[in-house]
């Protein structure tokens, strides 16, 4: 479209923006990117293993981030679960790019859990088919505020989660497979990352269902905590 041109979008462009801790600003949601199978217990829980020659990639939509304390209950799923993962937030493009430059593109980090329907994933794993009724619905990336950590890279940290009080997961950051840096590499060599995009890195064992009225807790060191509660 150049400057002279008339053409105008035929509805306002809808701009996701998420909480930045001790910040009046907000950060604007690009592309969400998921990695599965990151921890080797996970992964064996799951009946399989960590993939050693390249990480494995899925997404979710924009609308699946949320900051919301109350998060409804997802229909069309009997067996829905928790995921706690750390999640990278980038602040500048990049395309083909070593793990050594990852950091600069680095603009933060939250505590985020990767919602899942257990039940619908199983099926489509069975059939060979996508998993984004499982993983890309409604509320299904809820996140904590975002912790302005620019440059940084994050390897060690205790990851954990609690339903009701009860612990579910623990592990540390430093039992991923595929490091922060290793994981926006890789991806920026099938795609272009731009400004805005985040990246979910996995998560450890001990993923379990959650009813409606679960109250959940997750926290990463030096990060922070997500809370919120799952209402029908």
């Amino acid at each position: 479209m150049t400057e002279d041109s008339k053409a105008h979008f035929v509805f306002k462009p809808i701009i996701r923006g998420m909480a930045i801790s001790e910040s009046d600003e907000l950060f604007p949601v690009g592309k969400v990117y998921c990695v599965g199978k990151n921890y080797s217990d996970h992964a064996k829980e799951m009946g399989g293993e960590v993939d050693q020659d390249q990480p494995f990639f899925f997404s979710k939509p924009p609308q699946a981030i949320t900051q919301l304390a109350s998060i409804p209950f997802p229909t069309q799923t009997d067996d829905l679960h928790h995921e706690v993962e750390l999640v990278v937030f980038l602040r500048s493009e990049c395309s083909n790019i070593s793990p050594a430059e990852a950091s600069q593109h680095i603009f933060g980090y939250a505590v985020g859990v990767d919602l899942t329907k257990r039940d619908l994933q199983t099926v489509a794993k069975k059939n060979g088919k996508p998993w984004d009724q499982s993983k890309g619905f409604d509320y299904s990336a809820p996140i904590s505020k975002i912790y302005r950590k620019e440059g940084s890279l994050i390897h060690e940290g205790k990851i954990s989660l609690n339903v009701n009080g009860q612990n579910r997961q623990s592990s540390n950051l430093k039992n991923m497979a595929w490091k922060v840096e290793e994981l926006i590499s890789w991806l920026s060599k099938f795609i272009t990352l731009k400004a805005g995009d985040i990246i979910f890195t996995g998560t450890p064992a001990g993923v379990g269902r959650l009813i409606p009225n679960d109250k959940v807790e997750a926290t990463i060191e030096e990060i922070g905590t997500l809370s919120f509660e799952l209402i029908k």
